[in-house]
């Protein structure tokens, strides 16, 4: 029997007050919005566009557009290798909450949608780069995600999991810029029109790991079609508001992220070439530091292999090698 790790969850608000906690990854959508001298003014205007996006999209009894807003928790776990109090920050989602203004409800929405991880940090800005350093052609090492998603696959079968969420995730990401989309046929009245890519790209592999599968959709009024990371039946397991929550925050974000793709112009056609050189698009008025993230994303990685893979290393191994082949 493989033995799990502990993790502790830990909850923050994300509201126009946020600011970000000493163990938050910095290139973290949410907390790169909240510092500098704008920090207020991003927040209030991301969280109106996220509320402005979803009333939108659940047009039905809502004849003014104000029925709902959106709350967000930003939900912060980390791991006790050792068990012995130390603990080490490995992700951050995000949660949504629905309030009904009209019935001063407040319905839970789904936990996922941004994805923040160190580890991934190191495998995609440390390890995967030394990997392929004076390499004509282009390869991951082997086993190359295992760790981190064993890791990921032990949290959702946690006690601790189950004892603070009702359903398994959904992550909400930006479409690969090296990859084609074709349109389908098939059509959500939520997630709107479903894209298929003409291979799977690295994340894909990597999300696979975590024992997730993807399917691409562009969802109403939207120009470009998101990548929906999900574990059970993405189409089937949530509410139309739940997915209205996941759509209104992400969507913000990434128009605020890569707005040559998801704030263009024009929107997607039947062949479509994600690309961050596209010009013909609009900016949010939102400050978002693209080139600090870069950076930073390395030193991120770097830190997490000092603090983490390299005085854990032949303990985090032999763990996930136990855990690959005992799974349950």
């Amino acid at each position: 029997m493989n033995q799990s790790f502990k993790y502790i969850v830990k909850r923050i608000a994300f509201d126009e007050n946020y600011q970000p906690s000493d163990r938050t990854r910095l290139t973290t959508n949410f907390a790169n919005l909240a510092r500098g001298d704008q920090r207020h003014d991003n927040l209030c205007k991301a969280i109106k566009m996220i509320n402005s996006r979803f009333n939108t999209l659940a047009t039905w009894d809502n004849p003014n557009n104000d029925r709902y807003s959106v709350d967000l928790e930003i939900i912060h776990v980390d791991v006790d290798v050792e068990g012995n109090g130390q603990s080490f920050p490995t992700i951050e989602v995000l949660k949504t909450y629905i309030v009904d203004n009209k019935t001063n409800q407040r319905i839970e929405g789904i936990v996922g949608n941004n994805f923040s991880s160190y580890i991934r940090d190191y495998d995609f800005s440390v390890l995967l780069l030394e990997h392929n350093q004076d390499k004509d052609q282009f390869s991951v090492p082997n086993n190359y995600g295992e760790l981190h998603g064993n890791m990921f696959k032990d949290f959702l079968k946690s006690d601790t999991y189950t004892q603070n969420f009702s359903k398994l995730p959904v992550i909400c990401l930006s479409v690969s810029n090296n990859k084609t989309y074709y349109r389908t046929a098939n059509r959500h009245p939520v997630l709107g029109t479903e894209y298929l890519p003409n291979e799977p790209s690295l994340t894909e592999q990597y999300f696979k790991k975590m024992g997730m599968d993807v399917r691409y959709f562009m969802p109403p009024n939207s120009v470009a079609p998101y990548a929906f990371y999900f574990c059970g039946d993405l189409l089937n397991d949530y509410t139309n508001l739940e997915l209205i929550s996941t759509l209104s925050t992400m969507e913000t974000f990434q128009k605020i992220y890569r707005p040559e793709i998801y704030n263009a112009n024009a929107s997607a056609g039947e062949v479509y070439r994600p690309s961050l050189k596209h010009r013909d698009f609009s900016l949010t008025q939102i400050d978002y530091d693209r080139e600090e993230r870069s950076r930073l994303a390395i030193e991120q990685g770097k830190w997490a292999e000092e603090n983490f893979i390299k005085p854990y290393g032949e303990v985090l191994n032999t763990w996930s090698a136990n855990y690959s082949s005992n799974p349950a």
